[in-house]
Order: structure tokens, then sequence, then C-alpha cells
């Protein structure tokens, strides 16, 4: 019988969204499928911070799925739980202001999430 130890990771998010990930109404996180995210398993414990402040929230990952491109992914997941406030085409048009073009030809990360009590 083997155990395994969930690892930790930080992450930084902007205010608005951390605020939705705090307030449990963003269960779905959005990320380029950098190589340091390539292992992230479910089980494992996401840290968001906001970048340059002591604010932190801690969520446990249920799932990963990845996607060719952030259209297919807000089509496979579905906007709501990406972003409750915001419309598919201003999440689209957000994310990729956040990930340039060549960000996103690394494919990616649907990382569903659970706040952790």
């Amino acid at each position: 019988m083997s155990s395994t130890t969930p690892r930790h990771r930080e992450l930084s998010l902007y205010r608005q969204y951390f605020e939705l990930v705090a307030a449990g109404t963003k269960t779905i996180e959005v990320r380029v499928k950098y190589p340091h995210l390539a292992d992230l398993a479910p089980g494992d414990i996401i840290r968001f911070r906001i970048k340059g402040t002591d604010e932190t929230c801690e969520v446990r990952v249920e799932r990963v799925t990845e996607y060719p491109d952030f259209e297919a992914l807000l089509d496979g997941e579905g906007p709501a739980d990406v972003n409750p406030t915001a419309t598919r085409d201003e999440q689209l048009s957000n994310i990729r202001a956040i990930y340039p073009p060549e960000k996103e030809a690394l494919g990616a990360l649907a990382i569903q999430i659970g706040r952790l009590s």
C-alpha cells in the first residue's frame, strides 16, 4: 500500500479572480500548460496569492484537463465556472490579454478546484 502526500504550489492571481476563488464561485482556474504545471494532479494543494500582498487562499486540485487552446477550454468547461461575472467573449479577451499567442500555443489547462476550509 502506498500513500502519496499532496504537493503544494503557490500561484499568483489578480485580485478580481482571487476574490471569486475565495468566495467559492470560481471553480475552474485557467493556466497555460507551462512545464512546471505539467504534473499538476488531483489532490495537490494550490495556495493562491495576490501578488505583492500577504492575502492567500488555499484550494485542492480536483481535476486537471488539457485543451489545445482557450476557446476549446471555455467551450469544454463552460464559462460560468471559469468566471461567473463575465461572458464567454469577455473571458476569452481577458485570458488572451494575460497570455499572448505564443503562450496559448503551449496548451491550456482547466484546473478544477475546491476551497479548503
